[in-house]
């Protein structure tokens, strides 16, 4: 998996850089530069990983169990249909709403935490998220048939 995922670093990486990675004068960031220096993060740590796999550093590297519980499947399976659920649901109800939506069912039913974390991480994500993208980047993310509702935040914080 840290190979995979080390390939697909190289390659956001090669495709962000034809975007600028730098500093704008009076702008800010390029357009490429967060996804360039999040995909060196990643292939940074998949290459750690790997050191550590092939060094046998970790219980992990040295178990020879199966990768996989089967009685673990169902979970995994549920994650992959609800996160596949999510992304259909971006483009009808935007990234705000799709996005809660999913972190309440991960998190209270499929990670049976409390009702008051499930809350605040399900309420505050899509909050920071909208702030940090929209206002602060002005990086505009899908919202599907919700866009009317965000109207009035953009005529305040625009």
């Amino acid at each position: 998996m840290a190979l995979v995922l080390g390939v697909f670093s190289a390659y956001l990486m090669y495709k962000s850089s034809e975007l600028p990675i730098g500093w704008i004068p009076e702008q800010g960031p390029g357009g490429g530069a967060f996804p360039f220096w999040l995909g060196a993060g990643m292939l940074f740590c998949s290459v750690l990983t790997l050191f550590r796999w092939f060094g046998k550093a970790t219980p992990q590297s040295r178990s020879e169990e199966h990768y996989i519980e089967p009685n673990h499947r169902g979970v995994i399976i549920a994650v992959i249909v609800s996160l596949t659920l999510m992304i259909g649901a971006v483009h009808v109800v935007g990234m705000y709403v799709a996005i809660p939506v999913f972190l309440t069912y991960y998190i209270r039913f499929l990670g049976k935490h409390s009702w008051p974390v499930t809350l605040s991480i399900s309420i505050s994500t899509p909050i920071i998220t909208f702030f940090f993208f929209e206002i602060a980047l002005r990086i505009v993310l899908p919202k599907g048939y919700t866009e009317p509702l965000f109207y009035p935040l953009y005529d305040i914080f625009l």
